[in-house]
This record gives C-alpha cells, sequence and structure tokens, in this order.
C-alpha cells in the first residue's frame, strides 16, 4: 500500500522548510501515524552516517528522529557536498559517486531521477505518511526542466504542497505571490496551502494582509507560526550560531574555529546546551584565552588548513599551545594538526603535499575511498597528561573520511575503536601530544555521549581551578526529545491542523 504525502516547498532557502517538516514529522507521529521523512537531493556538508555506514544529510535525521525512527538512506537519497564555488561530491544512497561541476550534475538528471523513485517508493510502501521537503526555491524557472527535488517530485509521486515563506526577512507577500505567479499551471494547482513562518508581534495586525494575499492566490493560508529558538539541529552552516564569538560569564568558553568548508557542526550542538558553558565560533586571531579550542570536519582539508595559515590562525595556535592552552582535532582537523598532508593522486587538490601545524607527530595520506562507518570506542588509559580525567571512558560515534593518519614520532595513542558496523577492532584512532594538551580523532558525535562530555568539562573546570561537574550535564538525547516535543507544540498550536489532514487525505 502506497503511503500519503505531504510536501513543504519554501519560497528561498532558510525559510524553515526543515523545520516545519520536521514539526509535522513529529506531529503525525504523536497522532498515530507510522510517518518518514523524504528529500530527494540535499546540498549540505553536515552529514551522518547510518546503522550500515551509509551517509545522508542531517536534515533528514533530525526528521527521522522527530519521528521516532532510524534514519536510512533512502529519506535522502543524494547528497551534494560542495568542495568548492565549482564542484561537489556527489553522494548516491550512501556512498560516494563521484565529484561534478553543475554542468557534468545536470546529464545525469534521468538516472539520478530513477534512483529518487525508487528511494521514495520504498519509504512510501513502507509508511502511513510520507513528509517530503523541497530545496531552495520552486519557482527557479531556469532550472525547472532539471528538478528533481521540487515540483517534479510533488508530480511525480502526486504530492499536495504547502509553501512556506519568512515573514522575519521582510517582504513575504511579494515572495509568495511571486513564487506562485512564476510557476506553470500545472504547478501551482499543485499548491493546498501556505503558512507564513518566524512571524514576531500581533498576529491580528497581519490578518488582513493574509485575506488580501489568499484573494490573490486563491490558496488558504494554513496558519502564522511565531518565531521561537528551540535547540534543533540545522541543516547546514547558514545558521545563527555562528553569530556568538567572544566570552562571557559562564565558567567554561571552548572556541571553535570556524572554516570556511566546515562540515559536521552538529558534533558540537551537546556542548552548546550545556548551562556552564559558553561556546563560541571564531575565524580570525582573538586576543582572549579559551579552556578549549576545537579544530573541526572540514570537507576540503588542505583549502582549510591553507585559510588557518594565511589568516594567522596558525601563529595564534601555537602561541596558545605554549601558554597553556589544549586543542582538539576532529576528522579535518585532526589532519591539520600533524606534520604532513600527503595526496599524491591528487584526490582532495592539485597539491601532492602540504605541511600540517605541526602541533601532533602524525602523518596523513590521502585515498580514493571514503571510510564511512559507525564505530564504539574506548579513551585509552592517559596518566601524567593534562587530560587524565578521560581515561578509560567509552564513547560511540561516526566516521566520515578520505584519509589515514599514522604517527610519526612522539605521538601517543589516544582511542582505541572497539567495533566498527558491530565487527569488532582493536585499531588506534585518535594520537595525542605527550602532555596531552593536543589530541585528534576521526570520530563525529564524540561530545553525544554523556560520560565523554561530562568528564571533558571536568578536565577543564580542574585545568581552572573550579569545582568537578557530576550531575548537571544535560543529557542530548533526552533534551532533543523534549525539543521536538516543543516544536510539534508551537505548530500545532499556530496551524488549522484539520486542514492539513484533509489536505493529505483528499
Amino acid at each position: 500500500m502506497n503511503a500519503k504525502n505531504i510536501m513543504f516547498q519554501g519560497t528561498a532557502s532558510t525559510v524553515g522548510k526543515s523545520i516545519i517538516a520536521t514539526a509535522f514529522c513529529r506531529i503525525f507521529k504523536q497522532d498515530g501515524y507510522k510517518v518518514a521523512p523524504f528529500k530527494s537531493q540535499n546540498m549540505a556538508l553536515n552529514s551522518y552516517i547510518t546503522l550500515d555506514g551509509k551517509e545522508m544529510g542531517r536534515a533528514q535525521v533530525v526528521q527521522a528522529e522527530a519521528a521516532g525512527i532510524e534514519p536510512c538512506v533512502e529519506m535522502n537519497p543524494i547528497l551534494i557536498k560542495p568542495s568548492s564555488d565549482c564542484s561537489a561530491q556527489i553522494i548516491l544512497k550512501g556512498k560516494v559517486f563521484k565529484n561534478m561541476s553543475a554542468v557534468s550534475y545536470d546529464e545525469y538528471k534521468y538516472f539520478f531521477m530513477d534512483i529518487v523513485m525508487e528511494s521514495y517508493n520504498k519509504l512510501s510502501s513502507d509508511n502511513d505518511i510520507v513528509v517530503i521537503e523541497g530545496a531552495g526555491s520552486p519557482a527557479e524557472i531556469n532550472l525547472r526542466k532539471r528538478d528533481i527535488v521540487n515540483m517534479e517530485i510533488a508530480n511525480k509521486v502526486n504530492s499536495p504542497v504547502v509553501l512556506i515563506g519568512d515573514i522575519d526577512k521582510g517582504g513575504v507577500f511579494a515572495s509568495i505571490y511571486g513564487t506562485i505567479m512564476l510557476l506553470n499551471e500545472t504547478d501551482r494547482k499543485r499548491i493546498k496551502g501556505i503558512i507564513i513562518n518566524k512571524f514576531r508581534g500581533d498576529v491580528e495586525i497581519l490578518k488582513p494582509g493574509l485575506k488580501m494575499l489568499e484573494d490573490l492566490v486563491n490558496v488558504p493560508v494554513l496558519g502564522v507560526i511565531p518565531y521561537f529558538n528551540l535547540s534543533i539541529d540545522d541543516e547546514d552552516s547558514v545558521t545563527e550560531r555562528f553569530n556568538k564569538s567572544s566570552l562571557n560569564n559562564k565558567e567554561i568558553n571552548i572556541g571553535v574555529i570556524k572554516l570556511p568548508y566546515m562540515s559536521n557542526f552538529t558534533d558540537f550542538a551537546p556542548l552548546e546546551n550545556q548551562k556552564n558553558v559558553n561556546l563560541f565560533y571564531f575565524n580570525k586571531k582573538i586576543d582572549f584565552i579559551p579552556d578549549l579550542v576545537i579544530i573541526p570536519g572540514s570537507k576540503s582539508t588542505i583549502s582549510d588548513l591553507k585559510f588557518i595559515r594565511n589568516e594567522g590562525i596558525e601563529d595564534w595556535l601555537k602561541h596558545y599551545y605554549k601558554s597553556g592552552g589544549i586543542i582538539m582535532g576532529i576528522c579535518g582537523g585532526y589532519q591539520m594538526l600533524g606534520q604532513k598532508i600527503f595526496d599524491s593522486d591528487k584526490v582532495e587538490s592539485n597539491l601532492t603535499e602540504i605541511n600540517g601545524l605541526g602541533l601532533l607527530d602524525i602523518t596523513t595520506e590521502f585515498i580514493h575511498d571514503k571510510i564511512t562507518t559507525r564505530v564504539k570506542a574506548k579513551v585509552l588509559n592517559l596518566e601524567n597528561t593534562a587530560i587524565k580525567g578521560l581515561s578509560n571512558t567509552y564513547i560511540e560515534g561516526y566516521e566520515i573520511h578520505m584519509g589515514i593518519s599514522k604517527p610519526a614520532g612522539n605521538a601517543r595513542p589516544f582511542i582505541q575503536i572497539k567495533s566498527r558496523l558491530k565487527e569488532k577492532s582493536e585499531e588506534i584512532d585518535g594520537y595525542m601530544s605527550s602532555d596531552g594538551k593536543i589530541f585528534g580523532t576521526y570520530i563525529h558525535g564524540i561530545f553525544d555521549t554523556p560520560e565523554f562530555l561530562m568528564k571533558i568539562l571536568n578536565v577543564l573546570e580542574i585545568n581552572k581551578g573550579l569545582r568537578k561537574i557530576s550531575t548537571e550535564i544535560i543529557d542530548y538525547k533526552s533534551f532533543k526529545n523534549s525539543q521536538y516535543d516543543k516544536l510539534a507544540l508551537i505548530v500545532r498550536n499556530n496551524i488549522n491542523i484539520n486542514k492539513i489532514y484533509e489536505i493529505i487525505f483528499k
């Protein structure tokens, strides 16, 4: 039996498609339906590894969590990960397909559409409702013939469309009217409702405009969602979280280098939500000393390493370390900490090698095969180091990388993998300096493990001569679930939910 469906499209990027789709995944789950999210094509550097070792976009992972189901690549069969302004790595059904330009990608449209429909049909056969998310705007008229993510999908799966507009940016009536009027007649008929998102103020003042809009486009406004602040993972790096760039009066200050091609910034969401932690991002030298600096993952490690060097952050990091600072690298950031990065096959750039930051005695060799895996691991015994409090901690996470790092001198093992995709392992994952003040790992999601999170914050507190943290850690998994429930309540209270069901089951 094929599922019912509903598709959320927007007048532009960042209008709230992902978050509204997430809300309805939760609402339909709460109302007793088996629901799954779907987005045929995602462009994002923020990805996730499924239980079977496949890579997909983070937005559909969030939506799957809200729906109470395990994420799978059918929810996002195509993931585009930009590696430069002109090219991107294409992830197809969870595995690397190839690096492509926009022009070459277009030549594969019909092949990709077959993959997309195969994925959708699997979800449709296994669920009651499929919540579909569009991308950007359906009114990009130069792209309509090549569309495999907006109205072409709606037509192929016979889905009603709800159009979302962002009133916070201004011009919401013009953007909604213009979007609808630029569509051809067939596509226009797909739109069954409008949602105004991110509203601040008295909705009574807005109501006359809503009525005029309905008369102009002959489509009902289903609700006005107020502006809200919830801690739910963003789809990509277009996010307000990066606006924080300084110390505050919290006990622990952690700085993350905002790389141009930073990936998987959701690694740091558990830190953001701790009451005693100020997490901030910086992309230039700063004149204060954080308790911890993290170099995050990167889709373009060599390019981002050059950025760190050109902006003077390399010299700042070395001075920070000599002053007693602690530096952590994750994935690409871990690779940058080393002595050398080799790319003999030019997997990532035209350089065959580049000097790393020289802070950790490791070297990295890029390889063609991408490692995508879920892992369970254990921090080793770190006695006589600055981070000895992390000793013997078990962690879970996932790896996404195209490089192999090896010790090159005095590097000390940091983490040992215990299993990859449930197969036993004894491989060393990350290394650290002899004093423990510089360390790295390939494991994403490491702060999601409550014990590791608590222990690293304890290490930072003790280094400052402050009390240890014990029961104050917020369990991130439980916290996320509470945020999904809050999101569902906000949307439910401000939407004509009966009309939504009428649209779906008509």
